[in-house]
């Protein structure tokens, strides 16, 4: 993957410096999320090594390659970012290794979802709080806590959250499901089950359910109160 550009076209607006941490941040998930997947590295593994290593890179000592790698990265972005974002950025990440602890039991378990579990466990999966919180580290802004803990923001974040998961399961269906993959781990699938369609159709309906998701977000984004320029410094 040419992280490069696949990073510059999320954060169009960030300098040279920016940049490349935001694209370390994200080669480092992708290769997290492989070494989840293939059993090199656990979900508690990184909970315990790489969120240190994350709030203190400097002095956090470990031997997990996986924690290294990101405190390659976490010096410079800590250093140049508000402590509300960073704490978001940190937390997102601990929800996210939370959440493929989860998946990973499940499979193991055996368990199945229905729609309404599988969209929760799926905004987990998908991981994209500390995404969010970087286009405030792009941007040079600390939102405060009473702008994202507003109900309104909550649910443009939602709405986003699901849209990158949905129409990540959509385009990654027919190779998920050629691989062997688990059949409940992927929006196509749990329509197909719960709702009796075929894959056609269970296709239209992810594709819809991904409209919606983009119209809650713009509907939510035209409702969004304003604090004013409290949020430039």
């Amino acid at each position: 993957m040419d992280s490069g550009t696949f990073v510059a076209l999320i954060y169009p607006d960030a300098d040279l410096f920016r940049l490349q941490v935001c694209a370390e941040s994200i080669n480092w998930a992708f290769v997290m999320d492989d070494w989840m997947e293939c059993g090199v590295v656990t979900p508690q593994e990184a909970i315990e090594s790489c969120i240190p290593a994350l709030r203190d890179p400097i002095n956090f000592e470990t031997d997990l390659l996986a924690a290294k790698m990101c405190k390659s990265f976490a010096n410079r972005f800590n250093e140049n970012v508000g402590p509300g974002c960073r704490e978001r950025y940190i937390h997102g990440k601990e929800l996210y290794f939370t959440a493929v602890a989860k998946q990973l039991e499940d499979r193991a378990n055996g368990t199945t979802y229905d729609l309404e579990s599988y969209i929760v466990q799926r905004r987990g999966i998908v991981g994209m709080k500390p995404y969010f919180a970087l286009i405030e580290f792009v941007a040079g802004i600390d939102l405060p806590d009473e702008v994202v803990s507003h109900p309104v923001f909550d649910a443009i974040d939602c709405a986003a959250t699901d849209h990158v998961g949905w129409a990540n399961d959509i385009f990654s269906y027919n190779k998920e499901q050629s691989t062997g993959g688990a059949p409940w781990e992927n929006l196509v699938a749990v329509l197909m089950h719960v709702r009796g369609l075929d894959v056609q159709s269970a296709i239209d309906c992810a594709s819809q359910m991904c409209k919606d998701a983009i119209q809650r977000f713009e509907s939510n984004r035209a409702s969004l109160p304003s604090w004013g320029k409290r949020l430039t410094g």
